[in-house]
């Protein structure tokens, strides 16, 4: 069975008794985490209760097939339905995988915990093609959900974000579920007992290092600065930062620059649309963002946003390598840029 990425959170609170398995994979390695705990705490009310829950690793299984029939078979010494969970598993797991769907022991709910898989991948096609298993993507939020998530993250505390302070959260925030939420956690402390989150209290408080990155990938490429790309990109990838999240700020970035030449169009000064831009933009940007409204135009944006939004479903869907997806992106855009220059 596949779970479409809306379905997700809802699938993960209650999978039913059918499902037998289910594979948690993608790029976002904090939303595979909250998604594990939350299908594991559907079933096992204690977390920590070791009769209930069993961890195998990938080279376990490999070394001994037979232990996740043995461990789904296994009855729980004070009662109650088991959880197997299965860390780090790839392709080389999916016969001992189809063999147990095939005749499953027991009634445990096995979860298996993957990284990043293209469609051919031949353990997430068995999790998709089987009625008595699941498929469930973690990929970084996109811009309604994340909004969400931050809403009502701060809701459940008695919160709620300003416009502005919203705009910022959400262009600073996204590009994995567990530090968004550790970073969102610390918001809440910080603002000890206040209700209304200004832009001023979530910039003292949110962490900026993850977002000044990509503010660097994303200036270099609508600048058309093809070496601070080079260095911004290379940057990015030891950090560990996500494609998906990568493409997403230059969506968004895109998309105010949009917004701001429209106003220009309508006959205000680009200084006047500079400032009008939501989430603001920081001081240490204003002249390079000045710069880039020169040298686009909505018609050239409107072709540079096809090719983001193209190259981040690529990047979901395809077995295409993400780097190499998201790196020709923001070569392409960047020489759109190079081009306004002439």
């Amino acid at each position: 069975m596949k779970i479409r990425p809306a379905e997700a959170d809802r699938f993960a609170a209650g999978p039913g008794e059918a499902i037998r398995a289910v594979l948690v994979y993608g790029p976002d390695s904090g939303l595979i985490r909250e998604r594990m705990n939350k299908l594991t705490a559907s079933v096992v009310e204690d977390p920590s209760d070791p009769f209930r829950l069993c961890d195998l690793t990938d080279q376990e299984l490999r070394q001994d097939p037979a232990r996740l029939s043995d461990e789904a078979a296994a009855i729980s010494m004070l009662g109650g339905r088991r959880v197997i969970r299965v860390r780090g598993a790839g392709d080389s797991l999916a016969k001992t995988i189809e063999s147990f769907l095939a005749h499953p022991a027991g009634d445990a709910l096995v979860l298996v915990e993957a990284g990043e898989l293209g469609p051919r991948s031949s353990l997430r096609k068995l999790f998709e093609a089987t009625e008595n298993a699941a498929a469930l993507p973690c990929y970084a939020d996109d811009a309604r959900a994340l909004e969400t998530f931050i809403r009502d993250t701060l809701s459940r505390e008695g919160l709620r974000a300003e416009p502005a302070a919203l705009d910022y959260l959400m262009g600073h925030l996204g590009a994995d579920r567990g530090i968004t939420r550790n970073e969102l956690e610390k918001l809440v402390l910080y603002m000890s007992g206040g209700e209304d989150v200004t832009l001023e209290e979530a910039r003292a408080c949110i962490g900026d290092n993850a977002a000044s990155s990509l503010d660097d990938l994303v200036d270099a490429a609508t600048s058309g600065d093809l070496g601070a790309l080079d260095t911004a990109l290379a940057r990015a990838r030891a950090a560990d930062v996500n494609s998906v999240a990568i493409l997403n700020a230059l969506t968004r970035h895109l998309q105010q620059l949009h917004l701001a030449l429209a106003r220009v169009e309508k006959g205000g000064d680009r200084s006047a649309a500079l400032k009008s831009m939501r989430p603001p933009v920081h001081f240490s940007r204003q002249a390079i963002v000045q710069r880039q409204l020169q040298l686009w135009s909505r018609k050239r944006l409107d072709r540079a946003l096809e090719l983001a939004l193209d190259a981040e479903n690529l990047c979901k869907t395809t077995g295409q390598p993400d780097n190499s997806v998201c790196g020709q992106t923001l070569l392409r855009i960047a020489q759109g840029a190079r081009a306004g220059r002439r």
